[in-house]
């Protein structure tokens, strides 16, 4: 492989991973790798319409005074996700502030931030954010083209199927077909020398352990999805009050209060799910639940009231598993970590892939179109070919 084809594949793999990475952080709801920032309020540190690098609260650590995190605020801009530098820590959360505010947030009226609602931290290189320049300002431009694309469609063919990350799917998938067709015709109207074509040949013959990463990669991603995008932290606003009330976070100052937590599972595939408390003043049980395919299982949190009257907020953090570990494994490998079960699960996946695949695509490679009619035929049908032999 010349060198000019590996720079070429790294940066392929380059764009495939910062895509990814902005699709997955739109799914999920919080940056994964890559963030932005969209105001001045950090201008110094990531001006407006740069991005930094994101890393995972699940996998960043403790938090301490000085880092830059990105939390899901209650009151800032209407509350969402903001970008702030961490600037004092109190028995109540964390105190935030932009570089360039001339007060910290909780001056404004932001509640001291919790542990549960920071979802990323900013890395810092010897005190420094590594920043993107332009990079927000690019996915916004892209994001609004897409979101313009979608109405246009939508308009014109009457369904609103089109709208949304749905239909964002559905213009991929057209996108990727529309590719496809461009490149066969590209290539079957081509005139090419001889040693050219016979390199093109050995270029189209694609290993089947390709398909076969191909397939695992798209199992695992979806896997992954599954567990982690109906998990995450639910919060409870709490009022201890000097009085009895109907409502079950209204709760007499120093008592407590029960609520019915369901854990549903639309799938086919059992889950294992554990909930844990999040913040002070709260309690779960049981802590770890098992829910069937297609069914709905029962837990319960208590709300504690602190003596003092006020307004307090409570957390509890849902994790869930696709159910394909021995309950002892899965046990011992959420203590380690709450991530580290996923891994297992997806590293479990994939290797059920690769053994399946090796097993139906054993002839080592699988040949694309040549110019020779017996070899003819597209990807798809020598797969389907190979499967059915």
């Amino acid at each position: 492989m010349t060198p000019r084809r590996v720079l070429s594949l790294a940066g392929q793999a380059f764009v495939a991973v910062v895509v990814l990475s902005l699709i997955a952080g739109q799914v999920l709801g919080y940056p994964v790798l890559l963030g932005y920032v969209t105001t001045g309020s950090m201008t110094g540190t990531i001006d407006p319409g740069d991005g930094f690098i994101a890393v995972p609260s699940a996998v960043s650590g403790d938090v301490d005074e000085g880092d830059v995190v990105t939390f899901q605020a209650q009151e800032l801009h209407g509350g969402g996700l903001t970008t702030h530098r961490i600037v004092d820590r109190t028995g109540r959360g964390f105190t935030t502030k932009g570089d360039a505010n001339p007060f910290p947030d909780q001056d404004g009226g932001e509640p001291p931030v919790k542990r549960a609602q920071i979802v990323a931290h900013a890395l810092q290189v010897n005190g420094h954010i590594v920043t993107i320049p332009h990079l927000g300002t690019a996915v916004m431009g892209v994001r609004d083209a897409v979101s313009s694309t979608q109405r246009q469609l939508a308009v014109l063919t009457g369904s609103r199927s089109l709208l949304g990350s749905s239909g964002l799917t559905y213009l991929l998938f057209a996108l990727s077909f529309a590719l496809y067709l461009f490149d066969v015709v590209a290539d079957r109207g081509a005139e090419k020398e001889r040693e050219r074509e016979r390199e093109r040949e050995r270029n189209a013959a694609v290993s089947s352990r390709a398909v076969i990463g191909v397939l695992a990669a798209v199992l695992v991603v979806t896997a992954t999805a599954a567990m982690v995008v109906p998990a995450g932290t639910q919060q409870y606003g709490v009022v201890s009050a000097e009085f009895q009330s109907d409502r079950p976070t209204v709760i007499p100052a120093g008592g407590s209060s029960t609520l019915t937590y369901p854990v549903d599972n639309g799938g086919v595939v059992p889950i294992d799910v554990y909930l844990e408390p999040a913040s002070d003043g709260v309690t779960a049980a049981p802590a770890q639940v098992h829910v069937s395919s297609r069914s709905v299982v029962n837990a319960s949190v208590t709300l504690h009231a602190p003596p003092d009257t006020g307004y307090y907020r409570r957390y509890v953090t849902e994790y869930r598993y696709l159910a394909l570990l021995p309950r002892p494994v899965l046990a011992v490998a959420h203590d380690v970590h709450p991530w580290l079960p996923i891994v297992l699960v997806d590293a479990e996946l994939a290797a059920m892939m690769v053994l399946l695949g090796s097993v139906l695509l054993d002839d080592g490679r699988i040949r694309a179109r040549t110019r020779d009619s017996r070899h003819n035929r597209s990807l798809l049908a020598r797969i389907r070919r190979a499967l059915t032999r």
